[in-house]
């Protein structure tokens, strides 16, 4: 596909706002969905919506940087100064960005059942996800898994938190939680867990059974991805919670 070619002049099979209400938004190319909300072109090279969508891509990317790493928190500044990029266009983009993160981060109501890896990750996505320092947090149920209520237990270093099964129990004990699901954040964005990650756990399904409060799941969270430590370890089976 040439893009210097006027979105108007492609095939129309080619268009993305055509491929998009065919075959739904996961077919576009990143470029492809900045073309959308852009709307025309320009730049360098008259460049159509799509070429200027992958310009902008290039440009955010210099210096090895993850282009969608720095869409995520761009600058209307940092933005305008992209050839071809004016008030319009920017806003457009940064609008689109904000509706993603709030999309991406809204909670469940809080008495709908966490009953899935997924759910607990939507919970704790806005205290988690994308911290810069790393987070324990517990999710409190009742026992049809309905959310008493949520907490950041702890806050680290940018590697390093301490989440002492003491604190977590406590606090389950406090609210009256029948049930619980812990969780905690990787900054680095790598969700697969550490040895540290493992032994902890360890601790805490045996705490889980002396107390009689089952720990359903040990969510590992960062960069937008989740890790279930129930469904990736054979910890579960080792402590039987009976849940």
């Amino acid at each position: 596909m040439t893009y210097c070619l006027r979105i108007a002049d492609m095939a129309e099979s080619e268009r993305p706002r055509e491929r998009l209400l065919s075959n739904g938004p996961k077919v576009l190319s990143t470029a492809e969905l900045i073309a959308i909300l852009l709307g025309t072109g320009q730049g360098p090279g008259k460049l159509s919506a799509v070429g200027l969508g992958q310009y902008i891509l290039r440009e955010l990317g210099k210096n090895e940087r993850d282009p969608l790493a720095v869409l995520r928190d761009v600058t209307p500044a940092e933005l305008m100064y992209i050839q071809g990029i004016g008030p319009a266009k920017a806003t457009s983009i940064l609008a689109a960005v904000e509706l993603g993160k709030r999309t991406f981060q809204a909670n469940p109501g809080d008495r709908t059942p966490i009953d899935s890896p997924a759910a607990a990750a939507a919970v704790l996505s806005q205290d988690l996800m994308w911290q810069v320092q790393e987070r324990f947090a517990i999710i409190l149920l009742d026992v049809k898994n309905k959310m008493l209520g949520r907490q950041i237990i702890t806050i680290g270093t940018a590697t390093e938190t301490l989440a002492p099964p003491r604190e977590i129990f406590r606090e389950a004990l406090r609210q009256g939680a029948t049930r619980l699901i812990v969780a905690h954040n990787h900054p680095s964005g790598n969700v697969e867990p550490s040895r540290e990650d493992i032994e902890l756990t360890r601790q805490l399904l045996g705490g889980a059974q002396f107390l009689g409060i089952p720990l359903l799941d040990h969510i590992i969270l960062g960069n937008g991805n989740h890790q279930s430590l129930r469904e990736i370890t054979t910890l579960w089976e080792e402590h039987p919670q009976g849940d």
